[in-house]
C-alpha cells in the first residue's frame, strides 16, 4: 500500500505544477475568453484522469514518450468511454498540448480525431428570414437592431454582446460596425441600408451617451440575454431553437448567393482560415435543383 502511494505522488505533484504554470499563461494570453475557459476545464479533467491512473502512467511528466503515451490513452478514454465528439477531443488535445508546453516544457504530438467534413450550413430560407425579421420588429427597436447586427453583419453572439456605442459609425449613406472578435482581434464590417436604419432607430431611443450598445433596465444585455432574445424571436416566427449562430450562417450564405467569393466571405466573417469559409459554398439540394431549372429550362 505504501509503495502505491509513493508511486502516485510524483505524477500528481508534477501535474499540479503544470496546471499552475499553464494557468498563469492563460491569465495573460490573447486567446478568446471561451477558449481559455474550455482549456482550463480540459486540463483539469486530464489531470484528474491521470492522477487516478498514475500507477499506469508514472512517466507522464518525465519525457515525451511517457507524455504521449498518457495523452493517447486519455484520447481513447474520451473517444470510447465518454463518447466525446471529434471536435471536443481535438480541443482537449490542444489544451493538454499547451499544458505540457508550459508545464514540463515537453513538445508532444498526438494524433487528432478525424472531424467529419461539415455539410451545408443551416441557413434560414428567405421565407424564414422574413418571418424572423417581422418577429424582431414586434420586439421593439432594440430587438430589431440586435437581429439586424446578427443577420446583416454576421456578428458572433460574443461580438454582438461586446458592442459599445462607439463601435457603430453611421452616416446618411454609409455605415460600419466594429466587432471585437476572438483573441481581441478587431475588424470592421460594412452595414447595408436596412441594418443602418434599424441601428439608428435603436440609438435614437437609447441615446448617444457612452457605454454598452444594448442597454436596458437591468443594465447591459449579456451573451445569455441576446441568445434568449433570439430564441424568443425564433419561437414567435415559428422556428424553434433558433440560435444566434444560425443567423451568422444565414449572413454568409446570402453573401455567397449574392456573388461574394470565399476570400470576401472570410474577410467579412473574420475567419482565420479560408477553408472555414469554404463550407458556405456547398449548395444544398434545393438550391442545386433551382440552378438546374434556371439553366436548362429557358
Amino acid at each position: 500500500m505504501t509503495a502505491e502511494v509513493v508511486a502516485l505522488r510524483p505524477v500528481a505533484a508534477a501535474a499540479e505544477r503544470a496546471l499552475a504554470k499553464t494557468g498563469r499563461y492563460l491569465d495573460r494570453c490573447k486567446l478568446a475568453a471561451n477558449t481559455v475557459r474550455a482549456y482550463r476545464c480540459q486540463n483539469a479533467a486530464y489531470v484528474a484522469w491521470l492522477t487516478s491512473r498514475a500507477a499506469e502512467h508514472g512517466d507522464a511528466f518525465t519525457d515525451v514518450v511517457g507524455a504521449e503515451a498518457a495523452v493517447t490513452a486519455w484520447r481513447e478514454h474520451l473517444l470510447r468511454k465518454k463518447k466525446a465528439s471529434p471536435a471536443t477531443i481535438n480541443q482537449a488535445l490542444a489544451a493538454v498540448t499547451l499544458l505540457y508546453e508550459h508545464g514540463p516544457q515537453l513538445r508532444i504530438s498526438v494524433k487528432r480525431a478525424r472531424v467529419p467534413r461539415p455539410g451545408e450550413p443551416d441557413a434560414l430560407s428567405s421565407a424564414e428570414q422574413d418571418k424572423v425579421e417581422r418577429a424582431a420588429t414586434r420586439r421593439g427597436a432594440r430587438g430589431e437592431a440586435i437581429i439586424a447586427v446578427l443577420l446583416y453583419a454576421g456578428a458572433r453572439v460574443e461580438e454582438c454582446a461586446r458592442l459599445d456605442i462607439e463601435d457603430v459609425a453611421i452616416t446618411a449613406r454609409t455605415g460600419s460596425i466594429r466587432l471585437h472578435g476572438k483573441g481581441d482581434e478587431v475588424h470592421h464590417v460594412p452595414l447595408p441600408s436596412v441594418a443602418r436604419q434599424r441601428l439608428s432607430a435603436w440609438i435614437a431611443e437609447r441615446g448617444n451617451h457612452p457605454g454598452p450598445l444594448w442597454t436596458g433596465q437591468r443594465g447591459a444585455l449579456t451573451i445569455s440575454g441576446i441568445t434568449q432574445l433570439v430564441l424568443a424571436v425564433g419561437a414567435d416566427a415559428g422556428i424553434q431553437g433558433l440560435r444566434p449562430h444560425r443567423l451568422r450562417h444565414t449572413y454568409a450564405t446570402r453573401l455567397r448567393q449574392g456573388g461574394a467569393d470565399p476570400a470576401q466571405v472570410q474577410a467579412l466573417l473574420n475567419h482565420a482560415s479560408i477553408e472555414t469559409s469554404s463550407r458556405y459554398f456547398r449548395a444544398g439540394k434545393t438550391e442545386q435543383a433551382t440552378v438546374v431549372d434556371t439553366v436548362f429550362e429557358q
